[in-house]
């Protein structure tokens, strides 16, 4: 089961997902008519967004770095809850480049003081509601560090709206070179990537509303549904057709 609100802090998230543990596999399986309902589906993977995510699950604190490709959850342990950033954010919160988190999930004791962090997780595990109490504690930090530069935001804006990197580097009166590496501390990786994930997540939401495949490519920036194709299997390791819901206007399969 997933849920997500709003969060406090700014254009966060806030989102909970508790699995199902798989039961013990049995020596001797019943036969067929006698065993319980359909098997436990595998995790649904945690497709690239651009954002990153403190995490909370059972006693750790960690953190999730930006992904360049889907990443599939083990299924344990039960609970999680989350705090998501908005793009290019939560490196001015965690004190450190994006780049470095980059498709990783670390113990945020391996980026903040132990003894914090250990005082940090007891806090959070003695909380009846660990989802606003992993809240509070982004609140908190936010606080007490300088807020995100807004030149990040117009960088996912442009990007977002389908803009060139070139362009996009022009209107903000820079090189490409020097948007380059700004894009990697705040984001994770290059402008271009990050173009090409928030690109991902608008066919996401397109495909969500029913559009037939050729649609969604034609809306959100790809120059067909081949090139569609290629860049959702690149980057989440699946085709359209099983990734998105089934469209009106296509054929099933």
């Amino acid at each position: 089961m997933y849920a997500e609100r709003a969060s406090r802090l700014p254009g966060a998230v806030v989102w909970r997902r508790r699995t199902e543990r798989p039961a013990a596999v049995p020596s001797v399986l019943p036969a067929p008519s006698q065993r319980p309902g359909p098997p436990v589906l595998p995790e649904r993977p945690v497709l690239p967004d651009g954002c990153m995510d403190l995490l909370w699950t059972e006693g750790r604190l960690l953190v999730a770095g930006p992904d360049t490709h889907a990443y599939v959850p083990d299924g344990l342990p039960a609970h999680w809850v989350g705090v998501r950033f908005p793009p290019g954010t939560a490196p001015t919160l965690l004190g450190l480049p994006a780049h470095e988190l980059r498709d990783r999930r670390v113990d945020l004791a391996d980026l903040w003081p132990a003894t914090l962090v250990r005082r940090l997780t007891a806090r959070v595990d003695a909380a009846p509601d660990p989802a606003t109490a992993l809240e509070a504690l982004a609140l908190d930090r936010a606080a007490d560090t300088d807020p995100p530069d807004p030149l990040l935001t117009r960088v996912v804006a442009s990007l977002n709206a389908g803009h060139s990197v070139t362009a996009t580097a022009e209107a903000l009166g820079m090189s490409t070179r020097r948007l380059h590496r700004r894009s990697r501390t705040a984001f994770g990786y290059g402008p271009k990537t990050l173009s090409r994930v928030l690109r991902l997540q608008r066919a996401l939401r397109a495909a969500a509303e029913g559009a037939p495949h050729a649609e969604v490519a034609a809306r959100t920036g790809y120059a067909d549904q081949a090139h569609l194709t290629r860049e959702v299997r690149a980057l989440t390791g699946m085709t359209p057709g099983r990734l998105f819901p089934p469209p009106h206007g296509d054929p099933p399969g």
